[in-house]
């Protein structure tokens, strides 16, 4: 069939190995030359790239696409090897700043991978490279560093929601932003995202939207959702697409709040500042009970993560699913407040860090 094929192309095995000597065989001799689309350079395709991936994407990718501009700006896509992106791994990680969080340059270059893929993703997506001008399919991945986040103790989080309700400008901010992240184990995007159209306060749900264009409705505590709607409406949020957390101005919230609080914080508190402790943690304590108590398949829901696909793990985790009620169930037993979503009651849980905060947010 593949022979056929090619016959009704006109093209032969040899030609697609050289595309360019068949061009210029075909030029020579008069017969039709195929339409070859010129390959760009990293300067111009990136900003091409750029302008198409989503904003979250555009960020996070950024600042490794400007290296890669700086280092390979006048190369072509398809001129790149292996040992070329293998030195730039190296490049990256010898220019990393040396931070107490470091882990020697490798999550920069895992960076650079992923900025990368993404580059020739489109390209091959737009048909501008073949398969075998795809340097990137060859590449293998940088090994990920094991995280050294994991779940914080009841004292150590009854003393961060101290400090972070009574230090600041904006305790009510901070002992708000701390309880909705340990509720919902969401990550920053997922609060900073949040609008008034967000929050079913009769089911009291939110709608999350993450990392990856995902989005998932949320249980939250009935105490909680009262906060939430408190707090947007004192602060001027009147339209259904209005940001629910805002500064005292009535500015949506930003990034540069949580490297605020959890500065302030580790001033404070010379764990969070020797361990470098931030929000992620959070969602690591909350996940951490929500799979002792609830086992896998719960705690795999209420973090978000998208379901296996395949059978690596064994075919029953592609069956194994948490339904929104699970979940609304484990919130209430880790809160201890009914959630109208929970389907049983659960007395013999282990108690969560979340005790250390109930009731600071509330009224806010």
């Amino acid at each position: 069939m593949a022979a056929q094929f090619l016959a009704r192309m006109n093209l032969r095995i040899e030609d697609l190995v050289d595309l360019d000597a068949l061009v210029a065989e075909r030029a020579q001799s008069g017969g039709v030359v195929p339409v070859v689309r010129r390959v760009p350079t990293f300067a111009e395709f990136v900003p091409v790239v750029a302008g198409a991936v989503p904003a979250p994407s555009r960020r996070v990718y950024g600042t490794y696409w400007r290296k890669i501009v700086a280092v390979w700006g006048e190369r072509r896509l398809d001129e790149v090897t292996v040992a070329d992106v293998q030195g730039l791994f190296e490049s990256v990680r010898a220019g990393v700043v040396v931070r107490r969080s470091g882990n020697g340059g490798q999550s920069a270059a895992e960076h650079t991978y992923s900025a990368l893929l993404c580059l020739y993703r489109y390209a091959m997506e737009e048909e501008i490279l073949t398969v075998r001008q795809n340097v990137m399919l060859r590449v293998a991945k940088p090994k990920r560093v094991r995280s050294r986040r994991h779940s914080l103790d009841p004292a150590l989080m009854a003393t961060i929601q101290e400090v972070a309700s009574t230090t600041g400008n904006d305790p009510g901010l901070d002992a708000l932003l701390l309880r909705f992240h340990i509720e919902t184990a969401a990550r920053r995007g997922g609060a900073l995202g949040l609008r008034l159209r967000d929050l079913d306060a009769e089911r009291c749900l939110v709608l999350l939207r993450e990392k990856g264009a995902t989005f998932r409705w949320q249980p939250v505590s009935p105490p909680l959702m009262a906060s939430l709607l408190h707090h947007a409406h004192q602060r001027g949020a009147r339209e259904q697409d209005s940001p629910v957390l805002r500064y005292l101005d009535g500015d949506p919230l930003t990034r540069k709040r949580y490297e605020t609080l959890w500065g302030r914080i580790g001033r404070h508190v010379d764990t969070v500042h020797t361990r470098m402790i931030s929000t992620h943690w959070l969602r690591h304590t909350t996940l951490t009970w929500v799979e002792r108590n609830f086992g896998f398949a719960v705690a795999r829901a209420y973090a978000g993560h998208v379901g296996p696909v395949s059978n690596t793990h064994g075919a029953t985790y592609t069956y194994v699913k948490a339904s929104l009620p699970e979940v609304a169930t484990a919130l209430q037993a880790m809160t201890g407040i009914r959630h109208p979503l929970a389907v049983t009651v659960h007395e013999e849980v282990e108690e969560h860090p979340l005790r250390a905060v109930l009731g600071v947010s509330e009224g806010l």
